[in-house]
């Protein structure tokens, strides 16, 4: 069973057939699928899902913190089901392709006093924008 079906059963999340479909379509590491793109795979599992049920039941997970909306400068956002591993996203300029980095250090305290202008940080969101070694080479 993937990590995000468990962490939803364990919320007692109602997990209809199309809830599932969804939910298994995001599963894996490096997931940032946009909402049309959840759709199609989606059909592939369950040809009746449609694009509303999908749209819905993303939004519901959003909302439940167990995705990640992300945005990019490309179109359409991206769902991440990464959601409680902490992580930043490199994204490719050209084609949009995303993958989770982890870097040294921890965001949230790598901001000196100086910069904090009295804040309290509770959430830092880096991106890295560059070109993949497909992009790169074309």
């Amino acid at each position: 069973m993937s990590d995000l079906l468990e962490r939803l059963r364990g919320r007692g999340w109602r997990m209809t057939a199309q809830r599932r479909v969804v939910a298994e379509v995001l599963d894996g590491e490096h997931v940032h699928l946009t909402a049309d793109e959840v759709h199609a795979r989606a059909v592939e599992r369950l040809p009746e899902i449609s694009r509303a049920t999908v749209y819905n039941t993303l939004g519901e997970l959003v909302s439940l913190g167990e995705i990640l909306e992300v945005a990019t400068d490309h179109r359409a956002k991206r769902y991440d089901p990464n959601a409680h591993r902490p992580h930043q996203h490199l994204v490719c300029a050209r084609c949009g392709a995303i993958r989770d980095v982890h870097p040294d250090g921890n965001p949230l305290t790598d901001l000196p006093d100086s910069e904090r202008f009295g804040f309290t940080i509770s959430d830092v969101e880096v991106t890295y924008r560059g070109l993949c070694p497909s992009c790169a080479s074309a």
